[in-house]
C-alpha cells in the first residue's frame, strides 16, 4: 500500500514540476518569473490589445483565372485537332463583384458548321467537366458556364488557399499569436477575419495591411515596344488598335520621373507559380535585390527564351506593374534576380509576396484597434472574477466538507496549474472567453468533488467502514464524472467546429480543464485520502 502511495506521489510531484517548468521555466528571480510567464502564456487581441482586420476575398479573380486557363486549353485542344477559329472567337465576361463571380461566362463564336460536331466533342470531354456547354446560335455560337459544384469548389479552394497564404505572410513578417479565419457573417463566404495582437502602431499596421493585400503574382513578359508616356501613345503607333497577344502595363514609378508604359506580350514566359523560392539579398552593386529560383520545367523554358533573346528587353511585372525592365545580357537557367529595391524592407516584402502569392485580391472592409489599456482592464476584471469565484468556492467547500474541503482545494489548485501549463506547451492563445473557460472549469472541478464526497457520505450512512466507504465513493462516482465530462467535451467539439475564434478559444480552454479535472478529482484526490488514512492503524472518523 505504502509503495503504491509513493509511486502515486512521485507521479503527482513530477507532473507539478513539469507544469511549473512549462509555465515559468527555471527562474532566478521574481523578474524572471514574470518575464517567462509573459513569454509562455500568449495573450489574444482582447487581452493584449492590437488590430483586427476584415478582408474581403475578391473571388471573381479566381473565377477569371479559371476561365482564362480554360480558354487557353480550348485553343490548344482545337489546334491539336486542326480546328481553326478566328483569334477573337473565344472571349469571356468580366465579373466585377464577389456576388457575380460565379456568373462568369465563356463565349465562343464562329465555329464552322462542318466542324461543329468535333468542337462539341472536344469541349464536352472530361477535361471540361467544370463547365456546361449551351448552344446560343447553333451550330456556330456557344456559351460555357461554370457548374454549381465547380463554383462551390473554386470558392472553397480559393478561401482555403487565401487563409493559408495570409498566415504564411504574417509568419514571414515575424508576427505571433495571430488568428486568420473566415468571419462566417458573409453569405458568399468571402470575408476573412485577421487578428494581430500587439500591432497598434499606425505605420506598422499600414505596412502589414499592404503586404497582406499584395497579390504577389509575378510575370516575366517579353517587351514588344516602349517605353511610352501614355497608353494612347502606344496604341497610336498601331492605328489605335492593340496588336494581338499584347498588353500595355505601367512601369512602377521611380523617383520624380514621369510614369512610363510598356507594350509586352500577353503570354508570360515565366509565371509566379513557376517560382520555387525567393529571398532578399545584397547585390553586386551593394544594393538590395530579390533573388528567385524557378522550377525545373520553368528553368528549361526560361533558358531557351533568354538564350534566343540576348540584347532584348524583358519586363518583370508584379500585380500588373512593371517593377523592372532589364536587358537580357546572358542565358538564364533556374535562377534570376529583381534589382532596383531602395531598401531591405522593399526587397524582403517582394520576396515574401512571391513566396506566398494570392489567388485572388483582397479588399479591406473593416479595421479596428483594441487599446492595450482595454486589454489590461479585461485581464484585471477576468482575474478578479476568477479570484472571487475561487475564494467563494474554497470557503464553501471548507465550511461544508471540513477537512475534506482541503483535499478539494488542493485538487482545484493543481487543476489550474495543469491548465495554464497546457496552454503554454500547446502554444495556445489565452483570450477573454478563454478566461471564462477557466472559471467554468473551476465549477466543473468542484462539481466532481461534490459528487465524490456525497457518494462517500452515502456509503458511510449505510454503515460501511471509512476506508471501504472512500473506495466505494470514488469507484461509483467515477462513471458519473466521466459521463458528465464526455458530454461537455462533445459540446465543446461542436463549438470548436462551428464557432469563431473567441468561441474556439473558450472550447479549447474548457476541454483542457476537463481533462485535467478527471486527473485531479479522481487520481490526486484519491491519493490524498489514501495518504491520510494510511497513517492510522484504525480509522474511527472522517472529516467530510
Amino acid at each position: 500500500m505504502k509503495r503504491n502511495l509513493r509511486i502515486k506521489a512521485f507521479i503527482i510531484v513530477g507532473i507539478i514540476l513539469v507544469c511549473i517548468y512549462g509555465t515559468i521555466g527555471v527562474p532566478k528571480s521574481w523578474g524572471d518569473i514574470k518575464k517567462n510567464f509573459g513569454e509562455n502564456i500568449k495573450l489574444g487581441l482582447d487581452l493584449q490589445g492590437g488590430t483586427q482586420l476584415v478582408l474581403q476575398v475578391q473571388l471573381q479573380d479566381a473565377f477569371v483565372a479559371t476561365a482564362d486557363t480554360t480558354i487557353e486549353q480550348i485553343k490548344s485542344d482545337l489546334r491539336k485537332n486542326n480546328l481553326q477559329l478566328p483569334d477573337d472567337a473565344i472571349s469571356r465576361t468580366e465579373p466585377t463583384t464577389v456576388e457575380d463571380a460565379d456568373k462568369i461566362q465563356i463565349n465562343i463564336k464562329g465555329v464552322p458548321p462542318t466542324q461543329a460536331a468535333d468542337f462539341r466533342r472536344i469541349v464536352t470531354s472530361a477535361s471540361y467537366s467544370q463547365w456546361t456547354l449551351t448552344p446560343v446560335n447553333a451550330p456556330s455560337d456557344y456559351r460555357m458556364n461554370v457548374t454549381t459544384s465547380a463554383s462551390l469548389e473554386i470558392r472553397r479552394n480559393t478561401m482555403d488557399a487565401t487563409i493559408k497564404t495570409i498566415d504564411r505572410k504574417i509568419n514571414g513578417l515575424g508576427l505571433s499569436e495571430t488568428s486568420v479565419q473566415p468571419t462566417g457573417r458573409d453569405s458568399n463566404d468571402a470575408e476573412i477575419l485577421v487578428q494581430l495582437p500587439g500591432v497598434s502602431d499606425i505605420s506598422h499596421i499600414g505596412h502589414v495591411t499592404e503586404v497582406l493585400k499584395t497579390k504577389g503574382i509575378l510575370e516575366w513578359d517579353q517587351v514588344v515596344e516602349g517605353p511610352f508616356t501614355s497608353p494612347d501613345e502606344a496604341l497610336a503607333k498601331h492605328g489605335g488598335i492593340r496588336p494581338l497577344n499584347t498588353k500595355i502595363v505601367p512601369e512602377a514609378p521611380r523617383g520624380a520621373s514621369g510614369k512610363r508604359y510598356w507594350m509586352v506580350s500577353s503570354i508570360p514566359v515565366v509565371r509566379g507559380s513557376d517560382i520555387m523560392s525567393a529571398h532578399a539579398n545584397i547585390g553586386e552593386a551593394r544594393g538590395w535585390e530579390t533573388d528567385f529560383v524557378l522550377s525545373q520545367a520553368a528553368a528549361t523554358k526560361f533558358e531557351a527564351y533568354t538564350s534566343a533573346n540576348i540584347g532584348k528587353q524583358a519586363a518583370i511585372v508584379v500585380d500588373g506593374q512593371a517593377i523592372s525592365v532589364p536587358t537580357i545580357q546572358s542565358a538564364i537557367s533556374d535562377r534570376g534576380r529583381i534589382t532596383g529595391a531602395s531598401t531591405q524592407q522593399e526587397a524582403s516584402d517582394l520576396a515574401l509576396n512571391l513566396n506566398a502569392p494570392l489567388l485572388a485580391g483582397l479588399v479591406q472592409i473593416e479595421s479596428r484597434q483594441v487599446g492595450a489599456s482595454l486589454g489590461s482592464d479585461s485581464i484585471q476584471e477576468g482575474m478578479r472574477a476568477g479570484l472571487v469565484g475561487l475564494i467563494a468556492v474554497v470557503l464553501v467547500m471548507l465550511v461544508y466538507y471540513r477537512r475534506a474541503g482541503i483535499n478539494a482545494t488542493l485538487a482545484l489548485v493543481l487543476n489550474a496549474v495543469i491548465l495554464i501549463a497546457a496552454l503554454s506547451y500547446f502554444g495556445a492563445t489565452l483570450t477573454l472567453p478563454g478566461i471564462a473557460g477557466v472559471i467554468l472549469t473551476i465549477g466543473m472541478a468542484v462539481d466532481s468533488n461534490v459528487l465524490i464526497f456525497e457518494r462517500i457520505r452515502e456509503e458511510l450512512r449505510t454503515g460501511k467502514a471509512i476506508v471501504a466507504a472512500v473506495d466505494a465513493g470514488f469507484s461509483k462516482a467515477f462513471l458519473t464524472i466521466i459521463d458528465t465530462h464526455v458530454t461537455t467535451v462533445v459540446s465543446c467539439l461542436f463549438l470548436f467546429i462551428f464557432g469563431t475564434g473567441p468561441v474556439k478559444g473558450f472550447a479549447i480552454t474548457l476541454v483542457i480543464g476537463l481533462v485535467a479535472n478527471v486527473f485531479t478529482a479522481v487520481f490526486v484526490s484519491k491519493t490524498i485520502f489514501d495518504f491520510e488514512l494510511s497513517g492510522k492503524k484504525r480509522v474511527e472518523a472522517l472529516s467530510i
